[in-house]
């Protein structure tokens, strides 16, 4: 968090992140349950690899991605923490932006 701002902009850069951001329970939810065809990577923003997943795990009826999947389990919290890092950063730019205009 940056610590330029104050307590009300924390606070609303915070919300805007839970409410933009991604969901670590929802993508392990979706990969445990549908990994195989790539939709938790589609959830979390990584077309093309989701892509990859899909075409793949329909012609191998999962046995490749499964494993796959195995390695995502491992994978998606960072990658979640990643994508709400980005949010968070732009959202703070543009708190600091704003008020350097006013």
């Amino acid at each position: 968090m940056n610590n330029n701002l104050s307590i009300e902009e924390q606070l609303l850069v915070n919300s805007e992140v839970a409410k933009k951001g991604k969901n670590i329970v929802l993508a392990y939810v979706l990969a445990i349950f549908v990994g195989i065809l790539g939709i938790h990577r589609f959830y979390l923003g990584r077309k093309g690899s989701a892509i990859a997943m899909l075409i793949i795990g329909l012609f191998s009826f999962g046995l490749i991605t499964g494993v796959w999947v195995i390695v995502d389990l491992f994978l998606i919290p960072g990658i979640v923490k990643e994508n709400n890092a980005v949010i968070e950063a732009e959202l703070t730019n543009e708190i600091i932006a704003s008020r350097e205009q006013n």
